[in-house]
């Protein structure tokens, strides 16, 4: 309806206008239709707008591009989108996802039609309706390391979990409970494995405790000092123990991996059904690993104690040749092992009977190379009676630790003495020159000279200093056949270098030299076909390629 404050104003302006230039009976001919022209607009149109005193602008509301109706205001438009996505969701308990973008167009006329609520709504509801992307289910979303799966409800990710658990728990001692993550800072839960007996038992413990708890808790030092007399404590009270007097069989079980659920929605297709997750996570996948290699480990045995078969070890680690390929202690190989998503840890008390060996025991010998070993006593068997703690990771054991025993036979240990002088190294006698004949057979490069050369020449100036290869005792300095002016040097770990051809020797027969000392003088006496130093190694009296030993 027009304004009455407004209709007047304009009704005082016209008449104005008009007893200025209009006569007074068409003054009153004129009042009268704009009087019938106001009633009209009222009884007609209950949604005019008239004019405005202050900001009289419409918006024209387009969803997604298509236009839905016209408003004063904004917020109008928002709380008709709001209903609409409503309209969309009423009756149905899943998140449904549509999208609608509103966007607006000012329209400045005086005068204008506001499109009724309803009528804003239903046309908005109609669109979002068009443009429904499907619906988002509530979901809890499972990450096991880099495995990730949606299940349907926390029920379901429970009997999940508790399925890989039931793999290896036949007496269903154990079972999962979901807890909210401390370490997490948004509101995510992990699952947590407990001893349904003694969860149970902890609890009235705990009710009793809280009742008598009247000190802090122990803390830092004093809290490991009290963790240490208790683990004495226990190992105390199992040597007492008889062997019946042990609970064979489970005592803890857990899940390897960090297991975290978050609850989310998600399309339904990316929901997964339980037989198949449960499938995912407990069925084993072959796994590469890494294996360090042990004391008395061979290829064979350790392609048979991961189900592996020998070529396909050596397939799998390029540093192996073929299956005779040498492998040292400490050496690293990739080797293939079956694990699942989900790995369960574990702990089981058993009771068995073994032959055992003792460990080795070495006498040391300071005078010895390390090189040097001899067998003092030789080993024989034990047997004992054992319980034990044993660790396993799925079917794999990781440690045995063995918490009570009974030998009924004791095992000799394997007594080795050995030495510890660490054996010398031996460098280049001569800096610079070229080798100018290798070690081996050749042909005689002068009447009287060998066709198998028994050193290495290095093609040196006469006069170039000489240096001892390795520290030892002069056992010959002098002139002898064919070597002409010739050192014999005698090392510690039983070898002996010579240095042939020599023009001045430096060093007397009986005197002890050490390494990189200067001994002579290389030259081109003897049999010599021109200035050089022949040097040799030899073990136990036989000469070897010196290029095989020098640093």
């Amino acid at each position: 309806m027009l304004d009455k404050l407004q209709t007047g104003s304009l009704l005082k302006y016209g008449r104005d206008k008009m007893k200025k230039w209009i006569p007074a009976r068409a003054r009153t001919a004129y009042l009268e239709t704009a009087l019938f022209a106001a009633f009209l607009a009222a009884l007609f149109f209950p949604c005019f707008h008239g004019l405005q005193t202050g900001d009289s602008s419409f918006y024209k509301v387009y969803m997604d591009g298509e236009y839905v109706g016209s408003t004063r205001d904004k917020d109008t438009a928002d709380s008709c989108m709001i209903q609409a996505r409503k309209n969309l969701a009423s009756g149905s308990s899943e998140l449904i996802y549509a999208e609608g973008t509103l966007t607006y167009q000012k329209d400045t006329a005086l005068v204008g039609l506001a499109t009724e609520k309803e009528k804003m709504e239903d046309a908005m509801t109609l669109i979002l309706k068009a443009h429904e992307k499907g619906t988002m289910q509530e979901a809890y979303t499972v990450k096991i390391g880099d495995y990730m799966v949606c299940l349907r409800s926390a029920d379901e990710v429970e009997q999940l979990l508790q399925t890989a658990l039931d793999k290896y728990d036949t007496s269903k001692s154990y079972g999962v409970e979901l807890l909210q993550d401390s370490s997490c800072k948004l509101n995510i839960m992990t699952a947590s494995v407990y001893n349904k007996n003694e969860k149970q038992e902890a609890g009235a413990a705990k009710q009793e405790k809280d009742k008598k708890q009247t000190t802090l808790p122990e803390a830092g030092i004093f809290a490991a000092f009290t963790d240490m007399m208790n683990t004495a404590k226990q190992q105390a009270e199992n040597a007492n123990k008889s062997f019946s007097d042990f609970q064979l069989g489970l005592i803890s079980m857990g899940f390897d991996e960090k297991v975290q659920i978050v609850q989310s929605y998600v399309p339904s297709s990316n929901l997964t059904d339980l037989s198949k997750a449960v499938d995912d996570v407990t069925k084993d996948k072959e796994t590469n690993q890494t294996y360090e290699v042990k004391t008395g480990d061979t290829l064979g045995g350790i392609a048979q104690e991961h189900n592996m078969k020998v070529k396909d070890l050596i397939t799998m680690n390029t540093v192996l040749e073929d299956e005779n390929s040498t492998i040292r202690v400490g050496d690293e190989l990739t080797i293939s092992v079956p694990q699942p998503e989900l790995s369960i840890d574990r702990q089981e008390e058993k009771y068995y009977e073994e032959n055992y060996e003792e460990a080795v025991q070495y006498v040391d010998n300071k005078d010895w190379l390390t090189s040097q070993t001899q067998v003092v006593q030789q080993p024989s068997s034990g047997h004992r009676k054992v319980i034990a703690v044993v660790t396993y990771k799925n079917n794999s054991v990781v440690t045995t630790d063995i918490i009570k025993q009974e030998v009924t036979s004791k095992a000799v240990p394997k007594i080795v003495e050995r030495g510890t002088k660490i054996p010398p190294t031996y460098i280049r006698p001569v800096s610079g020159g070229r080798i100018s004949s290798g070690f081996g057979g050749r042909k005689a490069p002068k009447r009287g000279a060998s066709t198998f050369h028994e050193g290495v020449d290095f093609s040196v100036p006469v006069g170039t200093a000489v240096m001892a290869s390795c520290g030892g005792t002069v056992i010959r300095a002098g002139w002898a056949s064919g070597y002409g002016r010739v050192i014999y040097l005698q090392h510690p770990d039983g070898r002996q270098t010579r240095y042939g051809h020599l023009s001045k020797l430096l060093v007397t027969s009986g005197q002890s030299i050490k390494q990189g000392q200067k001994i002579a003088l290389s030259g081109n006496t003897g049999n010599s076909t021109g200035p050089h130093l022949h040097f040799e190694i030899r073990i136990n009296g036989n000469a070897v390629n010196p290029l095989k030993y020098l640093n």
